[in-house]
């Protein structure tokens, strides 16, 4: 059955944790909704090799309208969780129990969203004690899955572990 997937992001978003599990996503038939501050924007891939219109602003959506939550990597999940709307978007997936994929900086999202609180998770290296500080038991391998919730990778070379992952989940 087809999932309706959430994707925040924006610009400087690390362009293959946005790219690779987006086409895997859409290869088994589930739809992804990218959402950003503006509908219609076009924002750019730190390594300059993915331009991402923005489907739907962030002003017109809900959690509830989606099945799961994609947070990629990069500089991206850093500038959302300056917006007390990402943060409260986040926030409802992890509170609904809807499966949330997260990779490399994609948990900073969460440790704002105060959602990581027990958890087991991993990331990139840099917000290691960032995630424990913020209550998860940080785990240094390539996919983690907590609850059969949360999925998270530590950086593209995690790729193929967090793709599959993400899409058990899915089924």
């Amino acid at each position: 059955m087809s999932k309706k997937i959430a994707c925040v992001v924006t610009d400087m978003v690390e362009d293959s944790e946005y790219s690779e599990p987006v086409k895997a996503f859409k290869e088994a038939g589930h739809t992804v909704t990218t959402i950003e501050m503006e509908k219609g924007k076009t924002v750019k891939g730190k390594q300059g090799d993915v331009e991402i219109t923005i489907d739907e602003s962030i002003d017109s959506v809900k959690a509830e309208d989606f099945d799961a939550l994609l947070i990629p990597g990069g500089f991206s999940p850093d500038i959302l969780r300056a917006d007390e709307r990402f943060v409260t978007f986040t926030k409802a997936f992890m509170d609904a129990k809807k499966p949330v994929f997260a990779i490399c900086h994609g948990p900073q999202l969460l440790i704002t969203a105060k959602a990581l609180e027990g958890r087991h998770a991993t990331g990139y290296t840099s917000i290691k004690v960032d995630m424990e500080y913020a209550g998860a038991t940080y785990l240094d391998k390539e996919v983690v899955v907590c609850g059969d919730q949360l999925v998270t990778s530590r950086t593209p070379d995690d790729l193929p572990a967090f793709n599959r992952e993400s899409l058990k989940l899915l089924k």
